[in-house]
């Protein structure tokens, strides 16, 4: 089997999107809300040659204002996914979503997705009230996840400052945001703290495969460890191609991160199909296309054998 494996494909059910418009919630990352069902996702799927989506919910998460109903929606959302996954066990797995910045209900919620509902892993915005992941604070989490060697999907937030006029956040601030939460996790010394914790970075990465000595050289500057473990750090992440396999983005990623660690993304329905049809030019390749994510995630590894 030579289908795509989509490690970052959002939903959007219909609990969480009534949810949201009633939270005034309607172009999150300075997109409209898409329109979104299972039947339209596994029909996109197959036209583009998708065998399995690991789905997640995109900005905002489910922590809004004082973060009242988020442990309370990311359980109904999680508890959809599973079913989802149930009815379509070889199309769909799901990253739990979690209510960070509360790290005492993320890390009940996690345990419950992951013990009980069987999710691929979680995911987690890069920023959480303004508090960017590797944060001491969020350590509680990390070590839950680590002792289940959970793959965590990192995608970004809005940045927690005001977005620049005429320019929408997820064209380029979503960019910064992921970078920034990179940092930050080798800067604090994460990956080595919680080794068994496999991050993926959305969308390339941001700008961490372009920019990767310029980081190492400021987290050397500020830390004084040693500057190849920190580069080693930084390849050390998994990166999807969601908006970022294009003739100029795509040699500079596979040229920096580890073998393996690059793995196909769509961001349907965020990203329109004619996007998604448009980067799928250049992921013609059959490691990043599903060997890779067959070799990180080994419910996939079981039920899709490679060739």
């Amino acid at each position: 089997m030579t289908g795509r494996i989509d490690v970052h494909q959002h939903m959007i059910p219909e609990i969480y999107a009534r949810w949201l418009h009633a939270q005034g919630v309607k172009d999150p990352g300075g997109r409209q809300l898409p329109e979104w069902s299972s039947d339209a996702a596994l029909d996109l799927m197959d036209r583009q040659g998708i065998e399995t989506a690991i789905l997640s919910v995109s900005t905002p998460g489910v922590f809004l204002g004082d973060g009242t109903d988020a442990a309370r929606m990311a359980r109904q959302v999680n508890e959809y996914a599973a079913e989802l996954v149930t009815a379509h066990p070889e199309r769909f797995g799901f990253f739990a979503t979690l209510p960070l910045p509360d790290v005492p209900a993320a890390v009940a919620e996690a345990t419950h997705a992951l013990d009980v509902l069987s999710a691929d892993g979680v995911v987690l915005l890069a920023n959480n009230a303004g508090v960017y992941l590797g944060d001491p604070a969020f350590d509680p989490l990390l070590a839950e996840l680590n002792e289940r060697a959970a793959v965590v999907f990192v995608h970004p937030n809005e940045l927690p400052g005001a977005a620049a006029d005429g320019i929408p956040p997820f064209a380029a601030d979503f960019l910064l945001d992921t970078t920034r939460a990179a940092y930050n996790l080798v800067k604090l010394d994460v990956p080595r703290r919680f080794p068994s914790i496999r991050f993926i970075l959305a969308h390339g990465g941001g700008f961490v495969p372009y920019a990767a000595h310029r980081l190492a050289v400021t987290i050397f500057g500020e830390t004084g460890r040693d500057l190849n473990q920190i580069l080693d750090d930084l390849r050390g992440f998994y990166f999807d191609t969601a908006l970022t396999s294009s003739p100029a983005a795509l040699p500079s990623l596979l040229a920096f991160a580890k073998p393996g660690h690059v793995l196909y993304g769509s961001d349907w329905p965020f990203a329109p199909e004619l996007a998604v049809g448009y980067f799928n030019t250049w992921a013609d390749d059959a490691h990043i296309d599903h060997r890779s994510a067959r070799a990180l995630f080994s419910r996939l590894k079981e039920t899709t054998p490679d060739v």
